[in-house]
């Protein structure tokens, strides 16, 4: 077995090509979802035909489990579970547990679309999850229905907020993505909505992630513009980042009732900070969120090798990495396969 937390001190922990060590781990447990987000799932690619993974194909909690561990020997401290939509995934409250006993999994979370967080936030909350984090792109039925195109309603998605808090599931978060000509009306309301309720809103640039949305450079609402209109309602002041790597770029009120986060990946690139490393539901190894070469952790974990060999697999990828999608972004770039929002879990 791998030691379950490495000694800094006395490890030789792996860094890649740009001296970037690994720090944070994505676990996508389904590629299934009961949204249909135009910028992430498009109805007219996920229609009824659409084939998902086949349960037999996705990592069983036993093989998460024993990767997680892995991964916590070369450095991550940090993991969040993602999909699709994680709570698809039956008795995942099983596989919380499971991970929330690593020794060495300082932060454990998950990011969900609340539509049944309000039936499953005790249980998660029991199981060893510590904070979640929902996506909610605005409080308008009309605007939030549309994004979703899932006829799925704000209130429901409240209900299952208000169930994570009550269940002492914090700080929460929400994360809110702005397209340009969809709801970009919503930064205002739905930044006053956190502060006066306590939760902290990370706004996310509209981002070319897989090849299905039909994504466009003039959809991006700028983080510039994002905080200068928040800012011109309750004004801001600069945040410095609680830890290396963070990639929301922070703001508090400046009457100290809260702050917002920008994540920036179009218009201010942090992929020289970047720590995170992605398992998707059937074991493919992504070192980026606009990857598109992966490893098939799932072959190598059931060709019968040891942990340590594991290991090394892993930290060999690790130390090749030389990913910085975000700041080669280019018309040349635009035409590269990449995998998937859904697929990959953001």
């Amino acid at each position: 077995m791998v030691a379950s937390r490495p000694d800094p001190e006395t490890s030789a922990l792996p860094l890649d090509t740009l001296g970037r060590p690994l720090r944070d781990l994505r676990i996508s447990v389904t590629d299934r979802c009961n949204f249909r987000c135009t910028y992430c799932m498009p109805r007219e690619i996920y229609g009824q035909s659409f084939e998902f993974l086949p349960q037999r194909e996705l990592l069983t909690f036993e093989e998460i489990e024993r990767l997680t561990r892995v991964f916590v020997s070369l450095g991550v401290t940090k993991v969040r579970l993602t999909g699709g939509e994680p709570l698809l995934r039956k008795d995942l409250e099983d596989l919380l547990a499971m991970l929330a006993a690593i020794d060495g999994v300082d932060d454990l979370t998950l990011t969900t679309n609340g539509s049944l967080l309000a039936k499953k936030a005790q249980v998660l909350a029991d199981a060893g999850l510590k904070r979640i984090t929902v996506s909610l792109d605005s409080l308008d039925d009309e605007v939030f229905g549309r994004l979703n195109d899932a006829e799925f309603p704000v209130a429901r998605v409240l209900e299952g907020i208000e169930a994570a808090a009550a269940a002492g599931l914090s700080p929460i978060k929400i994360n809110m993505v702005v397209r340009r000509g969809e709801n970009e009306q919503s930064i205002v309301p739905m930044a006053r909505f956190a502060r006066e309720r306590g939760y902290i809103l990370r706004f996310i640039e509209y981002m070319d992630v897989g090849q299905t949305n039909g994504w466009q450079l003039g959809e991006v609402v700028p983080a510039a513009e994002i905080v200068e209109r928040v800012g011109s309602e309750m004004p801001l002041e600069t945040v410095a980042a609680t830890y290396p790597g963070e990639v929301a770029s922070r703001w508090r009120f400046s009457d100290g009732s809260g702050e917002i986060g920008v994540i920036s990946s179009v218009t201010e690139p942090f992929c020289r900070t970047c720590t995170r490393a992605r398992l998707t539901a059937e074991g493919q190894l992504f070192t980026c969120l606009f990857g598109f070469r992966a490893t098939d952790m799932r072959a190598v974990l059931r060709d019968g090798v040891t942990d340590d060999e594991l290991a090394d697999r892993v930290a060999t990828i690790w130390r090749g990495r030389g990913d910085r999608y975000s700041e080669l972004r280019s018309a040349a770039t635009s035409d590269l396969p990449r995998v998937e929002m859904s697929h990959i879990g953001g």
